[in-house]
């Protein structure tokens, strides 16, 4: 069952109310609520108030309980605008336009059925397949570190010893004083 609320000709422009609902769409309820309620924009305010009264419309008139709701559909429109003139220097004007949104918001109810029902069955059945996974993942992991020291043991080459010679810091410091 779906619940509809509207908030027409609201006094913020589109744009920053939809910067606030991309926040909530899709989200339970009481999760929508407190996210809008901490918010720091004005248009969290409106879309607020807009998600009670659907609240309300969705446990008065329907009679459904306020945990099964999330939002499922909510959207933001463009209104009219208001065409408003502000003066400028050397007699000029500078045209304003006060936009105005129109916000649909559609609650949804969860339902569970069978198949989701089964499916939860399933998920809790394949933690088994997932622990023979580990074991053989494990095993794998062994037998490539097994390898992996053979190589090294293969590959490392002696090292030899790099000696500096003892003249060639004289060499450097006479070419510098000039002595020599």
């Amino acid at each position: 069952m779906e619940i509809k609320a509207q908030a027409n000709f609201v006094r913020t422009s589109p744009r920053r109310a939809r910067w606030v609902v991309d926040l909530v769409r899709g989200l339970d309820v009481d999760e929508a609520a407190h996210q809008l309620q901490f918010m720091p924009k004005v248009a969290a305010g409106l879309v607020l108030k807009l998600l009670n009264s659907g609240i309300a419309n969705a446990i008065n008139n329907f009679k459904l309980q306020r945990d099964n709701l999330y939002i499922k559909v909510i959207t933001v429109d463009g209104g009219p605008v208001l065409k408003r003139w502000q003066p400028r220097a050397f007699g000029r004007a500078t045209p304003l336009r006060k936009r105005s949104s129109h916000i649909t918001l559609i609650l949804a109810e969860k339902v569970e059925t069978r198949k989701s029902a089964e499916k939860q069955k399933e998920v809790l059945e394949k933690p088994k397949m997932t622990e023979t996974l580990k074991a053989y993942n494990k095993e794998i992991t062994k037998e490539e570190s097994k390898i992996e020291d053979k190589e090294k043991k293969k590959v490392e080459p002696q090292r030899k010893e790099v000696r500096k010679s003892k003249g060639f810091l004289k060499k450097i410091l006479q070419r510098k004083t000039g002595s020599g």
